[in-house]
């Protein structure tokens, strides 16, 4: 399965938001940041686009200063590249860091899960139960990315640890394109929904141990599956 980009770099900032929504906003920086940042997420903007500081301060109406500490925020958080003379682009998916990022969620999120198990009460395991229900049901990929994470938030909610939850959020974020990629291999939806439910029921049972065991399975299998498949297509221009 290959990753391509479907329009040209500067068509593709058509879909992003105009300076006039974000003006109202706060920081022109980081909301250009956060509407590019979106774009590459969803694969409006393709892994290798470049990413033209003339371009994207026409389209949002500012000078090239924002848009040059835009995209210095996302080569800090690794979304792009900027080399000397050649200007910014779209970091590519990489099979490495898709296995790293999976490997230390099943790590955080076995503990997050194991911390909330005591804490669950009939109504959260009832909001879990619909989330679970609402991502198997859905078929299109970024509401799917928007019900996995929502489910799996919920069932570490009741441990009542923000800090975790933050790094754990942030990890959601920097998968969600290895997400997406992963729903366009079909065959594994139903494996990932099968999982979930083995998972929420362990959380319904207050199985600590083998909802542990459940999620650090889901997650690192789910990297591995990722690291094979990327690295196997010669076509991935791999983040």
């Amino acid at each position: 399965m290959s990753v391509t980009g479907q329009s040209s770099p500067d068509n593709a900032l058509g879909a992003l938001p105009t300076a006039l929504s974000i003006a109202e906003r706060g920081s022109t920086p980081r909301l250009i940041a956060d509407a590019l940042r979106a774009a590459i997420v969803d694969g409006t903007l393709a892994p290798g686009a470049p990413l033209r500081q003339d371009a994207i301060a026409r389209h949002f109406s500012v000078s090239a200063i924002p848009v040059r500490e835009a995209l210095r925020q996302l080569e800090s958080e690794g979304w792009a590249r900027v080399e000397m003379n050649k200007g910014a682009t779209v970091a590519p998916m990489s099979a490495d860091e898709a296995r790293e990022v999976y490997e230390i969620r099943a790590a955080l999120e076995s503990l997050a899960v194991g911390l909330a198990i005591p804490a669950h009460t009939p109504a959260s395991l009832r909001r879990a139960e619909a989330l679970c229900a609402a991502a198997a049901a859905e078929t299109e990929p970024s509401l799917y990315a928007v019900r996995n994470e929502a489910f799996h938030m919920s069932l570490y909610e009741p441990a009542g640890r923000p800090q975790l939850f933050a790094m754990i959020a942030m990890l959601h974020e920097r998968g969600e394109r290895y997400l997406r990629f992963k729903f366009g291999l079909p065959s594994y939806k139903g494996q990932s929904d099968r999982e979930h439910a083995a998972l929420l029921n362990a959380v319904r049972r207050r199985e600590v141990a083998r909802a542990q065991s459940l999620v650090s399975k889901h997650l690192l299998e789910t990297g591995e599956l990722l690291h094979r498949v990327l690295s196997e297509d010669a076509n991935v221009h791999v983040p």
